[in-house]
């Protein structure tokens, strides 16, 4: 199995590959902690990344499916997005408009409003073809030590705080100047 922090061609990466910081994110789009995190992280990027010396995010699926019927499914959504190019769309609408999401048709309204190829999409989630992805990414959070929603990895390192700004960015000014 691969070093948490090593991040693979087909992995979900926002950010420069030369960024000073790299932070890991397994996450749960269906879970209120991520998409505090998720907007968090997108004002952290926008004030104080360059500053740091750039943050990289790489996402990664990790959805907690007793908690959250539609994790998995949302999970597999983004990775239907992510085989038209449109993963980060996809992951910002199911964050931002995650209280929205009450059932699979709702992911559909998602896909059309990023005009993916919509008859694509929605075979691609029918016959669960992402699903393996998925499932790869849970895997590799379990053997790197998640075991909740967000689980993050700071230039490799597990952080076990909390999920809002202000933790994260203690977080991540400690983990630069280290």
């Amino acid at each position: 199995m691969k070093r948490v922090d090593e991040i693979g061609p087909d992995e979900h990466v926002r950010g420069s590959e030369n960024a000073a910081l790299t932070l890991i994110e397994y996450g749960d789009f269906q879970c209120p902690y991520c998409a505090r995190a998720h907007a968090a992280l997108s004002d952290l990027a926008d004030s104080i990344g360059e500053q740091l010396g750039g943050i990289r995010l790489v996402y990664r699926h990790f959805p907690l499916a007793d908690l959250h019927p539609l994790a998995e499914l949302a999970a597999e959504a983004a990775e239907a997005a992510s085989q038209q190019g449109k993963f980060w769309e996809m992951h910002d609408s199911l964050f931002e408009q995650q209280n929205q999401i009450a059932d699979p048709q709702d992911l559909a309204v998602l896909a059309e409003s990023l005009d993916l190829d919509i008859e694509r999409f929605r075979d691609d989630v029918q016959e669960r073809r992402m699903r393996q992805r998925v499932h790869g990414d849970i895997e590799r959070g379990r053997h790197d030590g998640a075991d909740r929603t967000p689980t993050f990895f700071i230039n490799g390192q597990h952080y076990p705080g909390d999920s809002d700004i202000d933790s994260l960015e203690a977080a991540l000014r400690a983990a630069q100047s280290r």
